[in-house]
Order: C-alpha cells, then sequence, then structure tokens
C-alpha cells in the first residue's frame, strides 16, 4: 500500500505541475481521497492518520501563522530581504487570479494534499511500521524531494533566489536548496502534526504559502539594474 501511495504522490506531482497546473484543486483533491482511503484500508485509524487534537491544532496553526505574518511584514520592509519577495508568478496575477491562487489553488492544491499525503498517510504507514523517527525521516525526504518541480519553477520566477545561491541565477542550486529547505520543513510539519495532528501544519503550510503571494505583490518593486 505504502508504494501505491507514493506513486499517486508522483502522479499528482507531475500533473499538478507539468500537465494541469489549473486543475490541480480537483487533481488533489481526487489525490487526497485516494491516499486517505489506502490509508485506511492499509489499516490505519483516523487518529494515526493525523486526524485529532483538533482545538490544539488550531490555537498552534494560528500562532504560528501570525508569526509568519509578522516575519513577511518584516521582509518586505527592509531592503535588503525585500527582492526575495519579487515573485514573478504572483506579478504577473490579476486580482481574481491572486484570490484564486491564495484561497483556492495553496488551500486545495497544495496544502490539502501534501499535509493529508506526507504528514498523514505517508507518515502515518511509515511510523506504524518503522517507528516515529524513521516516519519523520522518510516522509520528510520525500516531501523534499516532491518540491524539485516547484522549486525549477521557483527559481526562474524569483532571480533573486539564484543570485542569492551562487552570484547568478543557477537552477540547479535553487533546486537543491528548495529540497533542503523543503525537507527540513517537513521535519517541522512531521513534528506539529505529531503534537497537534494536522491542523497545525496545515495552517502553518497554508499561511506561508498563500501569504506569500499576497505580500510578492504588496512589496515594492526593487529598483532597476542599470
Amino acid at each position: 500500500m505504502l508504494l501505491r501511495s507514493l506513486a499517486v504522490l508522483v502522479a499528482a506531482n507531475v500533473v499538478n505541475n507539468r500537465v494541469a497546473p489549473r486543475l490541480a484543486p480537483l487533481t488533489s483533491a481526487v489525490a487526497t481521497g485516494a491516499l486517505v482511503a489506502m490509508a485506511r484500508r492499509s489499516g490505519l485509524s483516523w487518529e494515526e492518520i493525523g486526524f485529532t487534537r483538533g482545538l490544539k491544532g488550531a490555537r498552534t496553526g494560528a500562532a504560528l501563522a501570525a508569526i509568519v505574518a509578522a516575519g513577511y511584514t518584516a521582509g518586505i520592509a527592509i531592503p535588503r530581504t525585500r527582492p526575495l519577495f519579487h515573485d514573478e508568478r504572483a506579478l504577473s496575477l490579476s486580482r481574481a487570479e491572486l484570490l484564486e491562487a491564495a484561497l483556492l489553488q495553496v488551500p486545495v492544491g497544495t496544502v490539502l494534499l501534501e499535509e493529508v499525503g506526507f504528514r498523514g498517510a505517508l507518515y502515518g504507514m511509515l511510523r506504524r511500521g518503522h517507528g516515529t523517527a524513521a516516519a519523520t525521516a522518510l516522509s520528510s525526504a520525500l516531501f523534499g524531494l516532491w518540491h524539485i518541480l516547484p522549486a525549477m519553477e521557483l527559481a526562474r520566477a524569483n532571480p533573486a533566489l539564484g543570485e542569492l545561491a551562487s552570484g547568478s541565477t543557477d537552477v540547479t542550486k535553487v533546486v537543491v536548496g528548495g529540497v533542503l529547505s523543503t525537507t527540513a520543513a517537513g521535519v517541522l510539519f512531521c513534528e506539529l502534526r505529531r503534537r497537534g495532528g494536522l491542523l497545525a501544519p496545515s495552517m502553518l503550510h497554508l499561511a506561508t504559502n498563500s501569504l506569500g503571494y499576497l505580500f510578492a505583490r504588496i512589496a515594492p518593486a526593487p529598483p532597476a539594474r542599470p
């Protein structure tokens, strides 16, 4: 069942990033349903999948989302970090498209699948068979690899990240950095999931991504290069 779950995640990743990005909410919803069904069929309880501790998770997630908002506010206020928010993917969107991205594409197309998939079904199956440490390490490593395609797109949309990594726009270094950073984020999300169910990491994940679109739009434009 674990290998089937991985196959579903790989297929959804390719469809969402290369085949039909606009249909990501639908693809992710279907994939999420399939992963939950597989997890239940493998014998996991709802609690083992992460559907537990809703109130505690909501409180923790809300506090972390507030920290993200404060960090983004400081980030666009400081000239040195402001270019990191210059993302052509957000800047090229109309107001309606921006709302769609922040309120539909990110919550359903990204967060739902990634949290239920990696921190829910996959983590639960790995934890039952191999223990908590292995579940955290393996699911986080796979979560990092999941971001190879998105990191390639981010490198093209945000040249400042490439320059930060190597002094010039280097897609390979941005991708490697993206994989390592999202692996580390996966470890954090697994700890939040272990302590507060899926809601805590989901709210942090949602705030990080959705607010990223908003702050990319409101950040002052970097000065033109000579």
